[in-house]
């Protein structure tokens, strides 16, 4: 969550059901937001509880995976719309359909002219649903070998979910254009995203063409737990540097953190693999420090601002990151970029080399640059003595086994052994008031290993594909709970009768007991005397 936040308050271990505002006192955006991750967790756990690890309500069920091949260059899969859920999590695949223009000068309603290419243009997939190549937060490329569907059968098409933060500089409609743009944005957003890929059937370890639906799901239960098990951990503290003595009167002497301000500060996996191939890159604002891009003109970049101060600015020798929500929904991790120069007066920013081919260029994905507060060797960072080592990408090389200094006494340490994913985080908050960094730590005070915070990914099963006619479906669905209220006129009901609408297995319905005898039905859930005193009353009757 690139957000620009103060910190994170919400811990599951510590069971609160809400949060209790009080009179009088400051409000932060720490426990507005633990409020909002208290019901969704709630809602979640119980949906998970009752469908299981994922399932569609009957008649609306989504995700309904066709493939379509034969005359097409490239394979393709169609993916019905409805509503799935994963863990829990609301997956809606249903595409929007499309608004009703004001007719054209000239044209009835009904009769707007054809648009330049129409002919050309690829079949419209059925009302309601999307493609593998056209899906909205996958962003699947043709040209990309590696994007393409399997050319050998069998494979299996999964759903993978997980959710990222959409601020302002994503998406413009965010921001209340009354507020001027002088001022920052508002609140930011919490997006579910969904994307339907392939797994070819040796990363399942499975046999033959075609093997029992079971056998499937069971063998990417393991795989999906494989991949959502976090691989690396770490740990942080503050611990009073070496040039502390410099500045003595800027923070107290003892303080261990030596900060002017309160700081939030993220650590995140840049490049993954293991501890040889991974890098990492830290924010002191969370990664919030974004910048809106007009135009790309090779290294030049135009943006719609440079900052509104100094500390949340651009300067000659920042690390920035070109992102776009492509970019960031596919989770690629693209070589961060040097600012070499600065152009006031017209608003841009020349950087060390050109974006990403495919990053930054188109402007419907609204693209920006983020801003990364770690510096490359020989340079100087805010209030901190000599950089890091040599960056590889533009990005910091994880040393496992020792503490890793950032800046201002602020240090972290990763556990040996680790496996690393592009994405993982970690937050750190820093204060002032205590000189430290706020991390859990043991009785003797020894920082405690973390995994990351996010982002956590779940999995679902959806088809199996071994031919062009044949995908066996995976997906699970679930009946509605709701059933007819019994009559209450005090007629005794037909046990027939009864029996046929209780048991009958069809969709709306409970399975539960009746008892004999006249009045209403009793509630499923009793108390111990009232299920004593209910057999004690069948017992009389009989």
């Amino acid at each position: 969550m690139h957000a620009d936040l103060s910190r994170i308050t919400y811990r599951p271990e510590r069971h609160y059901s809400a949060v209790v505002a009080q009179q009088g006192r400051v409000q932060l955006d720490a426990d507005a937001n633990e409020q909002a991750a208290i019901q969704l967790f709630q809602a979640r756990t119980l949906a998970a509880d009752l469908i299981g690890p994922h399932g569609g309500p009957q008649g609306a069920t989504g995700f309904k995976i066709d493939l379509r091949g034969g005359p097409h260059e490239l394979d393709d899969l169609v993916i019905g719309g409805g509503r799935y859920y994963v863990d829990g999590i609301l997956c809606d695949a249903t595409r929007p359909r499309p608004g009703t223009p004001v007719p054209a000068a000239g044209h009835k309603e009904g009769e707007e002219p054809a648009a330049p290419g129409a002919a050309d243009a690829p079949a419209e997939p059925a009302a309601g649903t999307w493609t593998y190549w056209d899906q909205p937060d996958a962003f699947r490329d043709p040209e990309r070998p590696g994007d393409r569907l399997p050319s050998q059968f069998p494979y299996l098409v999964y759903l993978k979910v997980w959710e990222r933060l959409v601020t302002a500089a994503e998406d413009p409609a965010l921001r209340e254009v009354a507020l001027g743009a002088a001022l920052p944005d508002t609140a930011a957003r919490t997006k579910v995203v969904w994307q339907v890929l392939p797994l070819p059937a040796s990363a399942l370890g499975l046999d033959g063409e075609n093997p029992p639906a079971d056998d499937i799901r069971t063998a990417f239960g393991r795989w999906a737990q494989q991949a959502a098990a976090p691989g690396c951990r770490l740990a942080a503290r503050s611990e009073r540097p070496d040039h502390a003595d410099d500045d003595p009167c800027l923070v107290a002497p003892e303080a261990r953190y030596r900060g002017p301000e309160n700081q939030l500060y993220r650590v995140e996996v840049h490049d993954g693999g293991a501890a040889k191939d991974a890098t990492f890159k830290w924010s002191r604002e969370n990664g919030s420090v974004t910048f809106a891009i007009d135009d790309l003109d090779g290294t030049w970049a135009e943006l719609a601002s440079l900052g509104g101060d100094d500390a949340l600015s651009l300067q000659v020798g920042d690390l920035v990151e070109c992102v776009d929500t492509g970019y960031a929904s596919r989770g690629e991790a693209a070589p961060l970029l040097r600012v070499e120069e600065v152009d006031l007066p017209g608003r841009r920013v020349r950087l060390s080399d050109e974006p990403a081919p495919g990053v930054g260029r188109r402007p419907e994905l609204h693209p920006f640059l983020r801003r990364w507060d770690h510096q490359e060797a020989g340079r100087k960072t805010v209030r901190r003595g000599a950089g890091p080592g040599r960056l590889r990408h533009g990005a910091v090389p994880v040393e496992e086994g020792g503490w890793l200094p950032l800046e201002d006494g602020v240090e972290v340490y990763f556990e040996a052994g680790g496996a690393y994913r592009t994405g993982d985080f970690w937050l750190v908050p820093a204060r002032t008031a205590t000189g430290g960094v706020e991390w859990p730590t043991d009785p003797a005070r020894r920082p405690l290993l973390q995994h990351p915070s996010g982002i956590v990914v779940h999995y679902a099963p959806l088809a199996w594909v071994h031919g062009e006619q044949a995908v066996p479906d995976l997906r699970l669905a679930f009946r509605p709970l709701a059933t007819a209220i019994p009559a209450t006129d005090g007629a005794a009901p037909d046990a027939t009768g009864a029996a046929g609408t209780v048991d009958a297995g069809g969709p709306g319905t409970l399975s539960t007991s009746s008892t004999a005898g006249s009045g209403p039905a009793r509630p499923r859930s009793q108390t111990t005397a009232e299920a004593e005193a209910q057999v004690d009353e069948a017992g009389e009757a009989g």
